[in-house]
């Protein structure tokens, strides 16, 4: 797996690419983690090129979530292919992680949250 990240207008960008599983998954904790305990708290994660997620990858997001909530930040995901969303709506993740179909929409989302 790799990850790209980059910064947009105080929104953190994470670009996967390749596999999110329990061999991945830690170094992806970390890293996110990371930005959150220095003070990020609106984070997109691009799923353009994610090839396949699993239960380990799945906590990750969820643990960032409620991180995020707790210190009044979001969590955007975008642009995922058809069959790595199918396993955010069997796990039920797509009903409290937000999925855009863009990373242009999820710069949108998170521009407007945090007019708010």
């Amino acid at each position: 797996m790799e990850i790209i990240e980059r910064e947009e207008k105080d929104i953190r960008i994470f670009e996967v690419h390749g596999r999110l599983d329990s061999n991945t998954s830690p170094d992806f904790d970390k890293k996110i983690f990371e930005k959150i305990d220095s003070g990020s708290r609106h984070l997109i994660v691009d799923c353009e090129n994610l090839e396949y997620i699993t239960s380990a990858g799945l906590r990750v997001l969820n643990k960032t979530a409620k991180r995020l909530k707790t210190d009044q930040g979001a969590i955007v995901l975008c642009a995922m292919k058809d069959y790595v969303r199918e396993v955010f709506e069997i796990s039920g993740f797509d009903t409290f992680l937000p999925i855009v179909p863009s990373l242009g929409e999820a710069v949108e989302k998170q521009k407007a949250d945090m007019e708010i």
